[in-house]
Order: C-alpha cells, then sequence, then structure tokens
C-alpha cells in the first residue's frame, strides 16, 4: 500500500520541475549513458536515515506517474543523523555555530593569549569555527550517526580530529615563506631559484620522502575519489567518499607538523646550506599548494597567520 499525500505530490513536483532545468543535449542519451554523466541528468537524493522510508515512497510514486528514463537514474545518497548529548536546550544551526565560536575564542586565547578586538582577528576567529565544525561534520562517513558534545567547553587547536589543526599548520606554512620572502629582501638569502637549477638529491630526512610519496603524488586520485559516485548498480542506494578530503588534510598535518617540529627549514645563511634550503622550499610549496587546493574544495580559505 503506497500512501501519497500532498506533501509527497508537492515535493514531487519540485524534483520534477528541478529535472526539466537541466539541459541535455541527447534524450537517448538518458537510455545508453552509465551514471552519471554530463549528458545527461542524474537525480540523487540526499536523505537522513531516519527518513530514508519517506524517500523510498517518493521513488516508486515518480516511478509510477512517470515511468521515463529520468527515474532510470535516482539513487539515494543516506546519511546519518547528526545527534546532541545532553543538551540543556533545543539547539539549532545558529546556536551551534555561535557556541564552537566562542568555545575556539577561549581556545585561540588560551593557546596566544588576550586576542586584539580588530576585524582580522574576528576574522580567523570565524574562519576557524567554520573549519572544525566542517571538519567535524565531514570527517565522519556519510552513512554514519555524528554525535556533538555540547558539554565539552573547549577545542584543542592541537586535536587531531579538529579542522584548526589543519588551518594552524596551513597559516605556518604562511608564516614560513613570508619569513623567507622578508629575509630575501633583507639581502639574508638569495631568491629561490627555478625548479630546473634544484638539487633535490639534498633531500635525506624520511619525512621529505613521506610527504612526496603519501601526499603529493596520491592528492589528483585522492581528488577523484572524492567527488566521484559510483557507476550504476543494483538497488537505489549508492555510497560517496565524502570524508576523504578531510581525513588526508588531517593525517597530512599530523606528518607535515611532525616533520616541520623535527627539522630547521630556514638555516644560516652560509651558502654550502643554500642547496638543502631551497630543495626543503620547494618541496613545501608543493605541500602549501595541496593544503589550499583541498581547503577550497571544503570552500574554506587558507589562513595566513594565527
Amino acid at each position: 500500500l503506497l500512501s501519497v499525500t500532498e506533501r509527497t505530490l508537492q515535493s514531487l513536483a519540485e524534483l520534477q520541475e528541478a529535472v526539466l532545468q537541466c539541459p541535455v543535449s541527447d534524450p537517448t542519451a538518458l537510455l545508453t549513458s552509465s551514471f552519471p554523466s554530463s549528458s545527461c541528468c542524474s537525480i540523487v537524493h540526499v536523505v537522513n536515515c531516519e527518513e530514508e522510508f519517506q524517500q523510498q515512497q517518493l521513488d516508486v510514486l515518480w516511478r509510477i506517474l512517470d515511468p521515463g528514463a529520468h527515474t532510470a537514474l535516482q539513487k539515494h545518497l543516506v546519511c546519518g543523523p547528526v545527534k546532541v548529548t545532553n543538551p540543556s536546550s533545543p539547539i539549532g544551526a545558529d546556536q551551534y555555530f555561535q557556541l564552537r565560536k566562542r568555545q575556539m575564542y577561549e581556545a585561540s586565547v588560551i593557546k596566544y593569549g588576550e586576542l586584539a578586538q580588530d576585524e582580522a582577528w574576528t576574522e580567523v576567529i570565524d574562519t576557524l569555527t567554520v573549519a572544525a565544525i566542517r571538519f567535524e561534520m565531514l570527517s565522519t562517513a556519510h552513512r554514519s550517526q555524528i554525535t556533538l558534545d555540547l558539554e565539552n567547553n573547549s577545542i584543542s587547536t592541537k586535536g587531531t580530529k579538529s579542522g584548526a589543526f589543519v588551518m594552524y599548520n596551513c597559516a605556518r606554512l604562511a608564516t614560513l615563506f613570508s619569513t623567507f620572502q622578508r629575509a630575501v629582501e633583507q639581502g639574508t638569502y638569495p631568491p629561490l631559484p627555478p625548479v630546473s637549477e634544484l638539487n633535490f638529491s639534498c633531500l635525506r630526512e624520511e619525512g621529505e620522502w613521506l610527504l612526496l610519496f603519501n601526499y603529493l603524488l596520491p592528492f589528483p586520485e585522492v581528488l577523484q575519489q572524492a567527488a566521484q559516485l559510483p557507476p550504476p548498480s543494483k538497488g537505489i542506494r549508492i555510497t560517496a567518499n565524502t570524508e576523504t578530503v578531510c581525513k588526508f588534510l588531517i593525517q597530512l598535518s599530523m606528518d607535515f607538523s611532525s616533520y616541520y617540529n623535527r627539522v630547521h627549514i630556514l638555516g644560516e645563511p652560509f651558502p654550502h646550506l643554500f642547496d638543502q634550503m631551497f630543495a626543503r622550499l620547494q618541496l613545501l610549496g608543493a605541500v602549501r599548494d595541496v593544503f589550499h587546493s583541498a581547503l577550497a574544495t571544503l570552500h574554506l580559505p587558507p589562513l595566513s597567520q594565527i
């Protein structure tokens, strides 16, 4: 027995209207193309697991009323719920953001001292808060439940599960290169030579090769895995690697932080040390680019300072 309500019909009408807005260059491609394809319209329902049954009913109703090619491309992306432990009162998205912002500010004061109340610091705290929330949500596979502990009144910038830890290491790289640039302008170091003139055989530290082979080289594949949906299969459920980029950035931050704490990049201004310094700067410049590109997929700007 399929229960049809006015709300269900309204939702179906909205979906059909959205499909009509999608340009299709070749109508026959709807029947022959692999899912997904740029030449056809694919419908992905993102639904909370608690509402999965209602979404399946909508899917069945659409197939009954419009048994065309569009419905053959429908898939369901089922997400786990977000639970809040021991809430003192019901909390919405705005209250949740303000709570995390206050916690981020307090954690920053503990680490860096009393912060100046200017626009620059406000922007930094806002960015750190958004990063913390997005990593808190997206580091977990979409099928799993997320539990928010609102009684935990601190967010550590060293926490390996926090977006603040990633942003902190991104800012460390920015500080490194701004310090190097100032030293070049003061005549302490010569400018960074072209890549073709660098001697990468100077890189003998294990952490340097770990950054290259575990992060720089595999990064394009990581992006592909994060954005790619699987081809059509039996059933209407699909999975997506929504947590890939966050986990990649967290692990990169841990290994980069370990390397950066162990190795002194900007050494004494002696000519016989320049080859190694330049090779390391080129390597970390590539690491910085990976940070920026990965953060861009999460719509997060890189921080130049903390």
